[in-house]
């Protein structure tokens, strides 16, 4: 995995790993096991692990069955060797959750950043899929589902994240390993269940947190988002940094899929997102800036977007 070495040369604070860690897909936890030993036996990745503090969620392949949600049968054994490889003590409160949702928090005041790591499979529901007949290549089977009872998240979570969301911070970057801005196409994303990134939506909106940024993985591409402020009731920009795959790129086998909200254009090849803050801006009077941008296995910015941390307050949208 080359793009270990321009990662380390950009050299993070932290290093956010949004899902599909590695590739699991099994019932066997010695299996899984080893497959995170592969990852920690490379030498790149293990520069990074022993000087970078990371903070991770999982996604379908790492839970350990693709697409998959609550019905996978050892998802509490799974979520064990997650939190072991990924060094979460063993007094942790995520070790007796149904999930691995939690929050880690740095920073002192006028320069905190909260990480809501969220956990889109522990209680997820089953999708709506087109029957295969239906079905075209390259679009994706799934589609929305009008289930009132289904949950992405399930009731445990919800009720946290109200909470995390009610913390003081001054920066926040919800770990999302699907998509919550582009939900056109026909893969997993929040829209599959869309009562429930409507409750998400709604819940960002209610809170007043301000500050929030939606960091993303998953399509084996990357892409930066932008929900504009006042579409679907949002209460300033919501912005969705997709970076995907450091070493698994979709490449030209995708189509280009429609997201009516992507700044710019998607980029297919080996990627790592970065999100850089202007703290320094504020000692001066100023807004801290933000910049989001994907960059590619020698860390060449191609994609980028601006942002004030004021753009992203309530109280600042007339």
């Amino acid at each position: 995995m080359p793009i270990w070495s321009a990662i380390s040369n950009f050299k993070p604070d932290v290093l956010l790993m949004l899902g599909d860690n590695v590739y699991g897909d099994t019932e066997d936890m010695a299996v899984l096991r080893g497959k995170y030993d592969l990852l920690a036996a490379d030498r790149g990745f293990g520069a990074i692990r022993n000087t970078v503090p990371i903070v991770a969620v999982w996604d379908d392949h790492d839970y350990g069955v693709n697409d998959g949600g609550r019905e996978y049968p050892m998802r509490q054994e799974s979520q064990q060797v997650f939190l072991d490889f990924f060094g979460i003590p063993a007094e942790a409160a995520v070790r007796s959750r149904e999930g691995i949702y939690r929050q880690v928090v740095v920073g002192p005041p006028g320069r905190r950043v909260q990480f809501i790591c969220l956990d889109t499979r522990s209680n997820r529901s089953p999708l709506e899929a087109l029957p295969k007949a239906e079905r075209v290549k390259g679009r994706g089977p799934y589609v929305p589902s009008d289930d009132p009872e289904a949950t992405m998240l399930g009731d445990a979570q919800w009720a946290w994240l109200a909470e995390a969301l009610r913390e003081p911070a001054d920066l926040r970057i919800v770990l999302s390993s699907i998509q919550v801005a582009s939900i056109e196409h026909g893969y997993e994303h929040w829209g599959n269940l869309p009562a429930e990134r409507a409750r998400l939506l709604a819940m960002l909106r209610e809170s007043g947190a301000a500050g929030v940024i939606v960091v993303s993985g998953d399509r084996h591409s990357a892409e930066i988002s932008r929900i504009p402020a006042g579409d679907e009731a949002l209460a300033y920009p919501l912005y969705d940094l997709t970076a995907s795959s450091f070493n698994q790129p979709g490449g030209t086998r995708l189509h280009d899929e429609p997201n009516r909200h992507r700044l710019g254009e998607r980029f297919h090849a080996a990627n790592f997102g970065t999100i850089e803050i202007d703290w320094e801006a504020a000692a001066e009077g100023k807004p801290p800036a933000v910049t989001l941008a994907i960059r590619d296995v020698e860390g060449k910015v191609v994609r980028s977007e601006g942002i004030l941390t004021g753009e992203l307050e309530p109280a600042r949208v007339p």
